[in-house]
């Protein structure tokens, strides 16, 4: 009834000015607060190249997810949801005029069997941060069940954008990006990135920022000294029931209460 009453609220304002109003943004139905931890702990997934761990390795810790693009094709996400994977994060754009042909059908099946998601952005150096920033708004919906991730590395095999900025430019950017994305969506996002361009950049400065760190050959903590991180994609080559080929893996720094807590509050 109130949805019904808006409407012709809105039909009445478009006669009053004579002009038409700009389209709602859609707004996926969001998940309610969930606090508990998830059923499967430390899950036992495949890859295609494991890595000789040693010392502390993902196996140590208990919540594991992936993160998914065009290249997993379809995917039967409650099979994976069975198998011990708690969250996704599904790329939903790069640039600012390219959308993932699958994110719309990854992040309604995951909704639908369950999955916490949240979508990433891939950045391009050759477009101002507001214009991406405003891309990716205009294609991912409210609603998500996590934070939204900013995705951020070195991209010397593109065929459009090369560039290379300095660190503080990098940074600024970042920022920007950030800024418009939590006052959107309401939640600030996390930052993606990989060893060099943590290196290159020293992005690790940015405030009020959490981070996921790829990290498929030793532990963040020897790979990123000092950097305190959230999540860790320590494979590219994972084994995943329901997911057809190979697929990244990652793991939530904490347990099944504080990933529940986590994802609930923040």
């Amino acid at each position: 009834m109130r949805k019904a009453i808006l409407l012709v609220v809105l039909a009445l304002a478009l006669v009053s000015c004579g002009r038409r109003a700009p389209q709602p943004q859609a707004v996926e139905p969001q998940a309610f607060a969930d606090t508990t931890p998830p059923s499967i702990i430390y899950p036992a997934f495949g890859d295609a190249d494991p890595h000789p761990w040693e010392g502390r390795h993902p196996g140590h810790y208990p919540v594991h997810g992936l993160d998914v693009s065009r290249w997993q094709g379809p995917i039967d996400w409650r099979t994976a949801r069975k198998s011990g994977v708690s969250f996704a994060f599904i790329k939903a754009t790069e640039g600012g005029d390219f959308t993932d042909p699958m994110f719309d059908e990854h992040r309604r099946g995951a909704q639908a069997a369950g999955v916490p998601w949240g979508a990433y952005h891939y950045y391009y150096f050759c477009r101002p941060a507001h214009e991406q920033a405003r891309w990716f708004i205009q294609n991912v919906p409210k609603g998500a069940d996590l934070p939204h991730v900013l995705d951020m590395e070195w991209t010397p095999h593109s065929k459009t954008c090369t560039l290379r900025p300095d660190g503080a430019t990098i940074r600024a950017e970042a920022q920007r990006f950030l800024d418009i994305l939590e006052r959107h969506y309401g939640r600030r996002p996390i930052v993606y990135t990989t060893v060099d361009f943590y290196r290159d950049t020293d992005i690790g400065r940015l405030p009020k920022t959490e981070f996921w760190l790829r990290s498929v050959a030793g532990h963040p903590r020897n790979v990123y000294p000092s950097a305190i991180w959230r999540f860790w994609q320590y494979t590219g080559t994972g084994l995943v029931p329901g997911v057809q080929g190979k697929v990244d893996i990652n793991t939530f720094n904490g347990t099944p209460e504080t990933w529940a807590l986590w994802k609930a509050t923040r």
